[in-house]
């Protein structure tokens, strides 16, 4: 699926990440969200390299990146220090300035990153997100049902952890089948990859710290930047038109715009799943905000980016 890649296993402060890198030209950096790993991105990550320098890793704690032991706090699974890990891999392989697109949980990973290292991220895409602080102060009843799984897995250790070891693939179909307009949008080799990560109780662990962190810490960071600090690249933020966040945030670059005002976007036909339900549109957005000029005027709004 990711043919003329090379795959890759780097240590950084500890932690092994892994992934894949093919291409050539500007450097961006592709991080997945949840249930899934860097192969989420196999179809996008194809088109982009005959333009770009493409990397896809798992983060820390999930895929077949390395699950480094967390703290009574959860501190080391905050999307601060997720990105660190992420800021220092793209070094390794030689990247000092670079374009990110997450998704999901890669997209939390992203835009931390943009506000941490204005230096080094010249780009953000941000997928089917909203701000984690917004989000949590929002939720009602229609989030916590429909988003049900950030309550569950940040509940108290071993909770999740022991029911998902019962049936982990009941799980990972659930969100797959529950949150995509497509449920054939994933190959059954890659629902079987996405099934053995969830089957190993380090990975499993690791993510429910990781929400434990995003309940908390992630919160905190993201209140303590409001009105502080923005996002000074350009962003473009994706999201599902058949999804939530059009029906519980209205528009979700109003959300965006306070930590980003250089923001542009569009909804995508399809579900949550956005790089592997539609990826010749995500590819095409993706593609032009690349390319275009670091500053302009989005067509659609008239606004300056």
């Amino acid at each position: 699926m990711f043919d003329g890649f090379e795959v890759f296993d780097v240590e950084v402060d500890g932690v092994r990440i892994h992934g894949r890198r093919g291409g050539s030209g500007p450097p961006v950096l592709l991080l997945h969200g949840i249930p899934e790993t860097h192969l989420m991105w196999h179809r996008v990550a194809r088109a982009l390299a005959d333009r770009f320098t493409v990397v896809a890793t798992d983060l820390r704690g999930y895929g077949d990146s390395s699950s480094p032991p967390s703290a009574a706090d959860h501190g080391p699974y905050a999307m601060r220090e997720i990105a660190r890990d992420q800021v220092a891999l793209m070094g390794v392989l030689g990247h000092r300035r670079f374009a990110v697109a997450g998704h999901d949980r890669g997209g939390r990973c992203a835009y931390r990153m943009a506000l941490d290292r204005p230096d080094v991220v010249d780009r953000l895409a941000v997928l089917d997100i909203v701000p984690t602080a917004d989000a949590f102060a929002r939720a009602d009843a229609r989030f916590a049902l429909g988003y049900w799984v950030w309550s569950f897995l940040a509940a108290d250790d071993p909770i999740p952890e022991r029911l998902i070891a019962g049936d982990p693939g009941a799980f990972v179909d659930h969100m797959l089948d529950g949150w995509s307009s497509d449920p054939f949008a994933f190959p059954p080799e890659v629902r079987a990859e996405y099934v053995r990560c969830f089957s190993d109780p380090a990975t499993v662990h690791s993510i429910c710290e990781e929400y434990r962190a995003a309940a908390t810490l992630d919160v905190d960071h993201d209140n303590a930047d409001r009105g502080r600090r923005q996002i000074r690249c350009p962003v473009l933020a994706l999201w599902s038109l058949d999804g939530p966040l059009p029906e519980w945030y209205g528009d979700p670059l109003e959300l965006w715009r306070p930590w980003a005002p250089h923001v542009r976007g569009h909804a995508v036909p399809g579900g949550h799943f956005l790089p592997e339900e539609r990826p010749t549109d995500v590819t095409t957005a993706l593609h032009a905000f690349l390319t275009q000029p670091s500053a302009g005027v989005d067509p659609r709004t008239g606004r300056s980016w």
